[in-house]
């Protein structure tokens, strides 16, 4: 939860390179985390200032779902997330182009 809630938003307002990266428009994403420490998490970009919080949108662009342990290998770097969508452990639902900008974005 913190991960959307609070690191994101810091590690993005502390970067000024990602902050550029941040498109103008509008965006709104979802992120559910299946298993055992998972959830909803909203992501919506606004002004270049991103926020996150807890529970689905209704009105998400691309919407992401993978398992807490494919989760963590990605935030640990183990695993690529063009790697993860290859295998088939990321699944991506809305437009996939925000996917490309988001992995740009998040690193």
């Amino acid at each position: 939860e913190e991960f959307f809630t609070r690191w994101v938003p810091a590690a993005i307002a502390s970067d000024p390179a990602r902050r550029a990266r941040l498109v103008d428009a509008p965006i709104d994403l979802e992120f559910t985390l299946e298993g055992e420490g998972g959830g909803v998490y909203a992501v919506r970009i606004r002004d270049g200032v991103m926020h996150g919080s807890v529970g689905p949108l209704a009105d998400a662009q691309l919407r992401v779902r993978t398992d807490v342990a494919t989760w963590r290998e990605l935030n640990r770097g183990e695993m690529s997330a063009p790697e993860a969508f290859l295998r088939r452990r990321v699944h991506l639902h809305g437009k996939l182009l925000l996917a490309v900008k988001l992995h740009v974005i998040l690193g």
